[in-house]
């Protein structure tokens, strides 16, 4: 396994993905070493003084009013993270953990948080050991910060609370620690709040969405190929200079991807004849490039707000370069909460024209000599009627995820903290929305990949073709009615799991 240097570069948002998902391990740079220890002399200096620094040496939030005197300094650390930690709900995945660890200890590495060396160096073994603490759905409200979600990794590093273990085990957090030969931490000045003061939860988040987006805009051209080639379209709206005319760089890629994907096709070359009398393909079929397209320059948008939140180092109050401890507004998540409901609004639309290519494969109205529902025996069999119902279900759930949670805001801490960003929750419905857009893109491959059969002997191209074959060793060609719903899964596993794209770019190259 790989291990990132933390501090030794910039983080890059696959750097997130990487350690979220347990392919790489951390540890910090002599550079970030010397730059915590730097920082904490600083503060401890603070800390001596008889003037209240806030977050070092009095409350927080509405009770910050109150000066702590030295002997309770501990207590306060211990008692911010307990009360913060009380989150509810189901546990969340284990890879936005480990995101949110890593760039709350990426923020701890920049030196202006102000925490021992020794408070990081846990946080990294933590994350090395596979032990993630167990974050709960419901807690934050973007603004200051994830409070909860982070609260309950500082708890961890206190040695309290539940975790899951590098096999996945829940056990209480002493215990898998010591087991793994990590120490607890005593929390000094100011870490208590250091640790759960940032947008950590939100960026690892929209890191993870970004990642799996890519990917799956690719399958949507990969679908939308599929479909237009079964259901006898045309690619001449694809041509380059038809595109150019409106020079959008994702309709640009997308279009590129769908010429790549169809070349070769003898079903394609079928019906170039003098006697196909369609004028016009549907919109779901001809304007695949204009929607998947603008779905990609949303995306870019989302991953340069990312990337931007990756350089930052939120924390309040904040250590400055001079060693001035200030309060500043930085932990509100607006910027990120806005592309992560921006993200669910393509999400859902891509997902709705999959969804309506996949009508069309089932309305012999519609779909070019194919059987009904391309059933095997129509009446007797239903073939792919209720495949649909699921995708106009989900599809349906998709509408509703779009609606955006930043927007509202909740008033909190006594009217302090009186407008919040809501970015937590923009986060958890964009990788609900991430997953659905991959079950109906499942399905229209699914579909596709029969009705390409059911066009036999004309063959399609290798790059579907591919697509085809792969899933055949998965899914049975046509026939009688089956169990539907294990080939469904069997899809979507390979969707979700970018083995569908690998065996299309086997034979394009990347796609765009």
């Amino acid at each position: 396994m790989e291990t990132l240097e933390l501090g030794a570069r910039p983080l890059r948002l696959d750097d997130v993905v990487a350690v979220a998902r347990g392919i790489t391990d951390v540890q910090l740079h002599a550079d970030a070493r010397a730059r915590l220890k730097a920082a904490r002399a600083h503060v401890d200096r603070l800390a001596s003084r008889d003037t209240p620094v806030y977050g070092v040496s009095t409350g927080f939030g509405a009770l910050a009013t109150r000066h702590i005197p030295v002997d309770r300094r501990a207590q306060l650390q211990r008692s911010l993270v307990r009360s913060h930690a009380a989150g509810s709900g189901p546990a969340v995945e284990r890879e936005v953990v480990r995101a949110m660890m890593l760039l709350r200890l990426k923020t701890l590495a920049s030196g202006h948080t102000g925490v021992r060396p020794e408070v990081a160096e846990t946080l990294a073994g933590l994350l090395s050991a596979g032990i993630t603490p167990v974050v709960h759905e419901y807690g934050s409200l973007g603004c200051s910060g994830d409070l909860a979600p982070l609260a309950a990794v500082a708890l961890a590093l206190m040695g309290e609370g539940e975790v899951d273990d590098a096999d996945g085990a829940r056990r209480p957090a002493g215990e898998a620690m010591a087991e793994a030969g990590i120490a607890p931490v005593e929390l000094a000045e100011k870490e208590g709040l250091a640790l759960i003061n940032g947008t950590d939860g939100m960026l690892g988040m929209l890191a993870l969405a970004i990642a799996d987006l890519t990917r799956l805009l690719r399958v949507a051209d990969v679908a939308a190929a599929m479909s237009v080639e079964a259901l006898l379209g045309t690619d001449r709206v694809f041509a380059a200079d038809l595109q150019a005319l409106r020079p959008h760089p994702g309709q640009t890629a997308s279009a590129g991807n769908l010429r790549r994907l169809l070349d070769g096709s003898a079903i394609m070359d079928s019906h170039r004849t003098p006697d196909c009398t369609r004028v016009q393909d549907a919109y779901s079929l001809r304007c695949a490039p204009q929607v998947a397209g603008a779905a990609r320059d949303t995306l870019d948008h989302a991953r340069l707000v990312a990337e931007r939140e990756l350089a930052a180092a939120i924390d309040n109050p904040v250590l400055t370069d001079d060693g001035r401890v200030e309060s500043n507004g930085n932990f509100h998540g607006a910027p990120v909460a806005y592309v992560l409901d921006f993200l669910a609004i393509p999400v859902a639309d891509v997902a709705s024209m999959s969804e309506r290519r996949t009508d069309r494969f089932l309305d012999v109205a519609r779909n070019g000599g194919l059987p009904p529902f391309l059933a095997d025996d129509p009446g007797v069999d239903s073939g792919h009627m209720i495949a649909q119902y699921t995708q106009a279900g989900i599809v349906s759930e998709l509408k509703r995820l779009a609606a955006p949670a930043s927007v509202d805001s909740i008033p909190s801490s006594a009217m302090q903290e009186d407008h919040v960003s809501m970015g937590w929750s923009a986060g958890r419905k964009l990788l609900r929305a991430v997953d659905g857009l991959a079950r109906v893109l499942a399905v229209e491959v699914l579909t596709a990949a029969r009705a390409i059969d059911l066009r036999a002997p004309l063959t399609p191209s290798p790059a579907t073709g591919a697509v085809r074959d792969l899933l055949r060793r998965r899914v049975d060609g046509p026939g009688p009615d089956r169990h539907l719903a294990p080939e469904v899964a069997a899809a979507y596993e390979l969707v979700r799991s970018g083995a569908l794209l690998e065996a299309v770019q086997a034979v394009t190259g990347p796609l765009d």
